[in-house]
């Protein structure tokens, strides 16, 4: 068959296939944009100096009850298992996919995982971000780079990060992926 055939063919079957009145004129667009994902990721810096100044103001409650809201709303935990591998942990609690032990590594406290002393309650003052690139394929978005955080004594920590976002029902962006390591130091 030729293909002027087929797209005609096909073309008439489209338009023979009606739908219904409410989905003419509904359209979800799910696709991420590269603002949005650089957006996504100054509020992470945000967060991670704001869990810091609340643990300095307020101590390990006030702290935890602010990572809580920032678990809550930036990973994507109420989806399901989130692929998270902090910078500072180690076997067998390398990975932390679940909200309570992300929770753990930010703001430590938690029995359960004994090594954890709060990454986040560490006096952070500053993060940057520096991607080295950004992957967008519709609705979702990867990153990789450096994140600079700096310390009350101005001492600056780079660490190696991957991170990748979807949107959620409510098409807000959600950390499905973080991924943290100190660069690699030769002998």
């Amino acid at each position: 068959m030729q293909k002027t055939t087929r797209l005609a063919i096909a073309s008439l079957l489209l338009g023979a296939v009606a739908l219904p009145a409410a989905a003419k004129g509904t359209v979800v667009n799910q696709a991420i944009s590269e603002s949005e994902v650089l957006g996504a990721q100054q509020a992470w810096c945000k967060a991670l100096v704001d869990i810091s100044t609340a643990h300095t103001t307020g101590g390990q409650a006030a702290a935890k009850a602010l990572a809580e809201k920032v678990l809550d709303s930036a990973y994507g935990y109420q989806m399901g298992a989130v692929l998270f591998k902090p910078t500072l942990t180690e076997a067998p609690q390398t990975f932390r996919v679940t909200r309570d032990g992300a929770l753990a590594y930010f703001v430590g406290g938690n029995a359960a995982f004994p090594k954890d002393t709060g990454f986040a309650l560490k006096g952070w003052t500053k993060c940057e971000i520096a991607n080295s690139a950004m992957f967008i394929a519709g609705d979702s978005a990867s990153t990789m780079g450096n994140v600079m955080i700096t310390d009350k004594s101005g001492k600056v920590t780079t660490v190696d990060k991957t991170w990748t976002f979807v949107k959620d029902d409510a098409g807000k962006l959600r950390i499905v992926v973080h991924h943290s390591s100190l660069p690699f130091a030769s002998k």
